[in-house]
């Protein structure tokens, strides 16, 4: 499981979870949004420009 924090949220995923490769975020415990990192779009909630700046930014990084 990866686990990070970044600008008021929580991202988790985990390795050898179900395809698409996707990430959970999480804002004061509670899921906000589930996002598919391969096609680009939410798997559930809604995506904020500000948290799919973060996704993107972790992503290039390497910690999701």
């Amino acid at each position: 499981m990866s686990k990070v924090r970044r600008g008021g949220y929580v991202f988790l995923t985990w390795r050898g979870d179900h395809s698409p490769r996707h990430v959970h975020v999480y804002r004061d415990g509670k899921l906000i949004l589930k996002w598919d990192l391969d096609g680009q779009r939410p798997m559930a909630g809604t995506a904020s420009r500000r948290v799919l700046d973060l996704v993107r930014q972790l992503d290039s990084e390497g910690l999701l």
